[in-house]
C-alpha cells in the first residue's frame, strides 16, 4: 500500500512592519500638505472680486474671522449675530485675548463680506468693533486674474 506524504500547510506570514510604516509617512505627508486656510471659509459668502487684490505678506495674528452675507447676517465660528448684536460674541473674542496676554488691539478682525452686501453695512460692523477696542481690520476679496 501506498502511503501518501503529507505535506506542511503553514499559512505564510509576512513581515507588515514596512507597509505599516510607510501607510504612517503617508498620512504625515497628506497632513503637512492640507491647506488649512479653507477652515475660514463660509459656503454661503460670495466675494467680490478686484484687480488691486493682493495676497497677505504674512499670516495674520490672532485673526477673528466675520463672515458677512448679504442679509446682514454675520457668521462668526458656528454662531450668527447681527451688527448690532455681535458685542457678546466679540467680548468672548476679547477674554480669549486677555487669557493669552493679548488685547483687542493685537487682534486682527477678518470681515470677508459677500459680494452684494451694502458698503454701509461694512462700515457699521467695522465701527461696532472699533467701539470694542479692535484697530487691524483686514478685508476679503477674490483676486481676479
Amino acid at each position: 500500500m501506498r502511503q501518501r506524504k503529507k505535506f506542511d500547510t503553514k499559512v505564510a506570514d509576512g513581515d507588515m512592519t514596512a507597509m505599516i510604516d510607510m501607510v504612517f509617512q503617508l498620512i504625515i505627508f497628506f497632513m503637512v500638505l492640507i491647506n488649512f486656510s479653507q477652515d475660514d471659509q463660509n459656503d454661503k459668502i460670495k466675494l467680490p472680486s478686484s484687480e488691486l487684490a493682493k495676497p497677505a505678506d504674512a499670516p495674520l495674528t490672532f485673526p477673528i474671522v466675520l463672515h458677512l452675507d448679504s442679509t446682514g447676517t454675520i457668521y462668526i465660528g458656528s454662531e450668527l449675530a447681527t451688527v448690532e448684536s455681535i458685542a457678546p460674541l466679540l467680548r468672548t473674542e476679547i477674554q480669549l485675548l486677555v487669557s493669552r496676554n493679548q488685547s483687542a488691539k493685537d487682534a486682527n478682525i477678518v470681515i470677508r463680506g459677500h459680494k452684494n452686501t451694502p458698503g454701509g453695512m461694512v462700515q457699521d460692523l467695522i465701527k461696532k468693533c472699533q467701539e470694542l477696542g479692535f484697530e487691524k481690520f483686514v478685508l476679503r476679496v477674490r483676486e481676479e486674474v
